[in-house]
């Protein structure tokens, strides 16, 4: 910040003919280096405030999408997904499931693996709307145990600094047979997340220290989580949390963004 000087004198202003008055703005009337400052300032200002105006929109509908990345028509039904903000949200019009990459021994299920109802969640650890879903769906869990498995795939937003490290610590205690508690544990302590609460969960849980370690520093989880986002956009995820249900006939009902419990519910009702 430029420190009050004192300024050369002005030289006298010309008169002006006939009488004319031209009025001199503000920024005619200030030295040319605070004028410049002044409105490099004013223009950084009114960029800062569109982000935020944009931002503020995106969170209260409660789905913050990735810039750039387009959602794929999901085999071409051209069907709505549903938002956030819709409440009373009816179930979407179900779409077919081809382009969800189909569970395998690679994801991590919580409930009966053999449960007519599947839940694909690709969610973001360090997203607020995940963290306001996770209790949701862990209520599912409960009322419809044996009906549901739930399966959770990481899609880690580009301007949460801290997701895609949460997700490697994840599928790291995973590979442990702990992916879900680690989870629960991100979830619930989301403005701690970063190395060390990394480290420190892993031993809480009770996982091999250097086992962790070598994973975590390693490519082959940081990967896996990478080509889950790149699969989550190409079947159609924008933002998180993005789920889909999917019946035991392979029909899809995308559900976007954190939807309180009795909308989920009511999905899977009519899908049993």
């Amino acid at each position: 910040m430029d420190h009050p000087q004192h300024s050369a004198p002005r030289p006298p202003e010309p008169k002006h003919s006939h009488g004319v008055h031209h009025t001199k703005n503000f920024f005619d009337i200030l030295p040319s280096k605070q004028a410049f400052w002044l409105g490099f300032a004013t223009a950084v200002l009114s960029i800062g405030t569109l982000g935020f105006i944009i931002l503020g929109s995106c969170m209260l509908q409660g789905d913050c999408g990735v810039t750039g990345i387009a959602a794929a028509d999901s085999a071409g039904s051209g069907a709505d997904t549903v938002k956030a903000a819709d409440v009373a949200a009816a179930p979407a019009a179900a779409v077919a499931a081809g382009t969800i990459p189909v569970v395998t021994d690679g994801d991590y299920i919580r409930g009966d693996v053999n449960a007519p109802i599947t839940i694909i969640e690709y969610s973001d650890f360090e997203c607020p709307y995940c963290e306001r879903f996770h209790p949701t769906m862990e209520q599912v869990m409960e009322d419809y145990a044996g009906q549901v498995r739930w399966v959770l795939r990481s899609f880690p937003l580009s301007f949460h600094p801290n997701a895609e490290d949460a997700g490697v610590a994840a599928e790291c205690a995973g590979q442990q047979g702990k992916f879900w508690e680690m989870g629960d544990e991100l979830f619930a302590n989301r403005a701690r997340l970063g190395d060390d609460f990394y480290y420190e969960t892993a031993a809480k849980l009770g996982l091999n220290a250097g086992t962790f370690t070598t994973c975590y520093e390693g490519d082959e989880a940081r990967d896996k989580i990478q080509k889950q986002a790149q699969d989550g956009a190409s079947a159609g995820v924008t933002g998180t949390p993005g789920s889909f249900i999917i019946d035991q006939d392979g029909n899809a009902t995308p559900i976007k963004g954190a939807l309180p419990y009795s909308s989920v519910a009511a999905a899977i009702d009519s899908m049993l």
